[in-house]
């Protein structure tokens, strides 16, 4: 390839990008439940246009393409909330995701009321689990959703994080 991957804020113009690039990435997500009504996969690009100028929205570049990206909001309790973390099918199993999930925790934990970091994922999402738990996330909640979905709420404390990045 010869050209390396960044890691920024996403803008407005990121957002189609972003839309594709998610319906592209959660079709395994809706296989793998047998549910292709799921929230990303019906997802406007309103809403995601929304959450680039009201949150904290990264993207990984491979040149002028998207090949990654992550959000992120902090509730007012000091829980840092993580979500849609995709990295492109054939850019996957390189560290991207990890890299990305360490530079949202880093842009969510500049503010010093960040306390904890939360995210979840479907329970057959091995993969998902196998990088959360990598980074320090533990299983704290679990919600059955139908008969063939039970989410599982992962998260760490603050401090994990700043550990977490210097070891």
């Amino acid at each position: 390839m010869g050209m390396s991957v960044t890691i920024s804020e996403a803008s407005e113009a990121d957002a189609e990008q972003i839309l594709k690039l998610q319906y592209l990435c959660y079709q395994s997500e809706a296989e793998l439940y047998g549910d292709y009504s799921i929230e990303p996969l019906t997802q406007s690009l309103d809403s995601i246009t929304t959450e680039v100028a009201t949150g904290t929205v990264l993207v990984a570049r491979l040149g002028d393409e998207v090949v990654a990206s992550v959000r992120g909001t902090v509730d007012a309790d000091g829980t840092a909330r993580i979500g849609k973390l995709i990295v492109h099918p054939r850019m996957q199993r390189h560290g991207l995701g990890g890299r990305l999930l360490n530079a949202i925790e880093r842009q969510l934990g500049a503010d010093r009321t960040t306390k904890s970091f939360q995210l979840f994922t479907g329970h057959r999402n091995e993969q998902n689990l196998q990088l959360y738990r990598k980074h320090g996330y533990a299983p704290v909640k679990t919600q059955r959703v139908n008969d063939r979905l039970t989410v599982v709420t992962l998260a760490k404390d603050s401090a994990t994080r700043a550990y977490a990045a210097s070891a």
